[in-house]
């Protein structure tokens, strides 16, 4: 259990009224706790009460992974295959009395099974969202987290350096896309953040593309966003490339991108707004004339998760402070030709911000 983490989490349940929260397996859980599990057929959830030491429900199988996040033997409420969970939901709703509670909980992440559960065992329970508790805490990276994070994006990097010089004309998108894979899990990491979206020409339209069996072809545009885990958090680069020589219409519409990418990442400081940095990158696509082709929010948070608060969007007005980590990804969409996006992943300093991603943003050709 990490005390600093867990001593923060506290003071936020205090202060928010509430009398405890419950956390099931997921980032929220590993970043209180270390405990890594999977949300499977077997419920586990984790309580941190307000003015008691943490307790969970889990299987007796991962009893020890509880053992070893420091949490006392009469706070495990453990249960096996055989019998079933339903004793130790009962148990524990009784022993930490939670009739007439107010329980944060992960909106994002509990499932209907374990809210029924707590409901079933703890009559005149109340819930409320605990997701702006954790975020709260989280939207800080420490440095530990930024090392991690500056590992992944190390990792990345190499692999799409390694990558270039191996991409040809008439590769399909699947063929790149497990070349990139492959260097990335040979580079070091420990898992890939998603499956690395690669499109090509018309395909490149669609900013969340999945790679299919299109050949790469002179003249297009090859978008290409991965990103890996090391250490448990992620990076998450965009970078676009020529296929052989490109039209100047596609040349022009790179150089804007570009420019977008540099705005938003200019106002970011503290004190600004995921708003600022969005009105900042899209002004420059708008006076271009591509405001209608550019269909998505700015960036995102990074963290545990790869996407996350904050958001670089035109309804997010929460102030950034040190230790802010997002995306910027300025887009530009032209359907039936093709896509642009460049993507970094910065952080929040005193000074502004600075990009933890240092691959080249000059148009390279390929093929």
């Amino acid at each position: 259990m990490n005390q600093h983490r867990l001593q923060q989490l506290t003071a936020q349940i205090l202060a928010n009224g509430l009398d405890g929260i419950a956390l099931v397996p997921g980032p929220n859980m590993v970043y209180v706790s270390g405990i890594h599990s999977h949300l499977s057929e077997r419920p586990i959830v984790l309580f941190i009460p307000a003015d008691d030491e943490p307790a969970i429900v889990i299987p007796t199988l991962e009893a020890m992974k509880a053992r070893a996040a420091g949490i006392a033997d009469g706070r495990i409420f453990a249960w096996s295959d055989d019998e079933g969970y339903t004793g130790a939901f009962q148990q524990a709703c009784a022993q930490l009395e939670l009739s007439d509670y107010l329980l944060g909980v992960e909106a994002l992440h509990m499932r209907v099974l374990e809210l029924e559960l707590l409901k079933r065992y703890a009559p005149g329970l109340q819930t409320t969202h605990a997701e702006p508790l954790m975020m709260a805490l989280r939207l800080v990276k420490d440095d530990a987290e930024l090392a991690a994070m500056k590992k992944a994006i190390a990792v990345a990097e190499t692999a799409i350096e390694r990558l270039i010089p191996r991409i040809r004309i008439g590769m399909t998108e699947k063929q790149v896309a497990a070349m990139l894979t492959q260097e990335l899990l040979n580079g070091g990491a420990d898992a890939i953040a998603f499956g690395p979206i690669v499109s090509t020409g018309p395909n490149g339209a669609s900013p969340h593309a999945v790679p299919t069996g299109r050949k790469l072809q002179a003249g297009d545009l090859l978008v290409i966003d991965w990103g890996c885990f090391v250490d448990g958090y992620p990076s998450d680069i965009t970078r676009t490339f020529a296929v052989g020589d490109i039209s100047e219409e596609l040349r022009h519409v790179y150089e804007v991108v570009k420019q977008a990418n540099a705005a938003g990442k200019q106002v970011a400081k503290p004190g600004a707004t995921g708003r600022d940095v969005d009105r900042a990158a899209r002004g420059v696509i708008n006076d271009a004339g591509f405001g209608e082709q550019f269909i998505h929010r700015t960036g995102h948070g990074l963290g545990l998760e790869v996407h996350e608060p904050p958001f670089m969007m035109e309804g997010y007005t929460e102030p950034l402070g040190l230790g802010n980590v997002f995306t910027v990804e300025p887009g530009i969409y032209l359907p039936g030709k093709g896509g642009v996006r460049i993507e970094d992943d910065v952080v929040v300093t005193a000074d502004g911000c600075q990009s933890l991603t240092s691959f080249t943003r000059e148009l390279i050709t390929v093929g």
